[in-house]
């Protein structure tokens, strides 16, 4: 039976498996590692939000030493005009694919989070604004739904009055997303659910917190609890899969659940409780959460005590048998954000 606890103990052994000196691998065959997938700057943009979220609850040296090793990722990959590359093979060289336009707002979110820490050690902390600096003058170039939600939740973390002038220009471009797309029964910004949803609304009620302009807010509002009517209806969470949900289709069809979902689904409603001072939210949040623990269509954990990993998602015969980079950071990401409303548990 699934509670509010963690039902086994946490370790961080993936993590570190997953880490060379180049930093964090992309995907794993089961717990393997699988060199010849190579890196992203999308793993080591969310990789450095986790090691830092789990740095400032253990002060760990072997942990800080993460914190570098995913900063000099992201040094290397950041291009002369202040863009990001996103594909590196294992032989250390960029692969020369131009990056998805989420890149660019995971890396700057990442690097604002780790520059915001008050226990990110300055030296890092030097490296970090030079990034940041020379990325900057691309925020207003984004053009992706996704790719401006990644830079207004990044820049939040900034908390200056230029980044806050960014965050109210790029949040109005995401409320006419919405606008345009918004039908009597069709509350979202996009004619579709893919993936990466949560982080949409996420983003307006993050800006609402900035601005105080109440349409940010209803917007966030309204497009989750539509979200919700897509993925909460079971008494537990069931994110949409790869195939989509389109906004001519009342159903969609599950043929996987991904494990990222639940870790920004997590997120956005802790935002929302954060907006609103609405319990429900929290309860809402943890019932995501959950979903890595064993609430979820298959009651199956995705935690694997062995290992430390978590498994990739849930597929229509089991669980996904990989344990990639995304899921044991989505896991810890999710963890980390909903600990102080869980009850205690000791991660080995």
């Amino acid at each position: 039976m699934t509670t509010d606890n963690i039902p086994i103990k946490l370790k961080t052994d993936h993590i570190f498996r997953m880490t060379d000196d180049t930093g964090m691998l992309n995907h794993a065959n089961y717990a393997v590692p699988d060199l010849s997938k190579g890196y992203t700057s999308i793993d080591n943009a969310r990789a450095l939000v986790m090691t830092v979220k789990l740095f400032e609850q253990t002060h760990s040296k072997r942990v800080e030493g993460l914190i570098y090793k995913y900063v000099s990722f992201l040094s290397n990959a950041q291009n002369e005009d202040g863009t990001f590359q996103n594909s590196m093979g294992y032989n250390r060289e960029f692969l020369g694919e131009e990056a998805p336009e989420e890149c660019f707002g995971r890396c700057l979110g990442a690097l604002c989070y780790a520059f915001s820490s008050h226990s990110v050690p300055n030296a890092i902390k030097l490296a970090v604004r030079s990034l940041i600096d020379k990325a900057m003058p691309n925020c207003l170039k984004q053009t992706s739904s996704r790719a401006i939600a990644y830079v207004i939740i990044g820049l939040n973390y900034l908390g200056e009055e230029k980044a806050n002038g960014y965050i109210s220009k790029l949040a109005a471009l995401l409320a006419d997303h919405y606008m345009h797309y918004k039908s009597d029964d069709w509350y979202w910004f996009e004619d579709s659910l893919t993936c990466c949803n949560a982080v949409l609304p996420w983003a307006l009620l993050t800006a609402f917190i900035v601005t105080k302009e109440t349409r940010y807010l209803k917007v966030g509002i309204d497009s989750l609890q539509f979200l919700e009517s897509k993925t909460l209806t079971d008494g537990y969470f069931r994110p949409i899969g790869n195939n989509g949900l389109h906004c001519c289709e009342n159903e969609t069809i599950q043929s996987n659940e991904p494990s990222l979902e639940a870790s920004e689904a997590t997120s956005a409603y802790i935002e929302a409780f954060l907006a609103t001072k609405n319990t429900d939210y929290i309860g809402k949040a943890k019932t995501c959460f959950l979903w890595y623990t064993g609430k979820n269509s298959k009651s199956m954990s995705l935690l694997d005590n062995e290992t430390g990993g978590c498994h990739d998602g849930i597929e229509f015969d089991g669980l996904n048998p990989n344990q990639s980079a995304v899921s044991v950071i989505s896991f810890w990401m999710a963890y980390l954000e909903i600990k102080k409303y869980l009850k205690p548990v000791k991660a080995i």
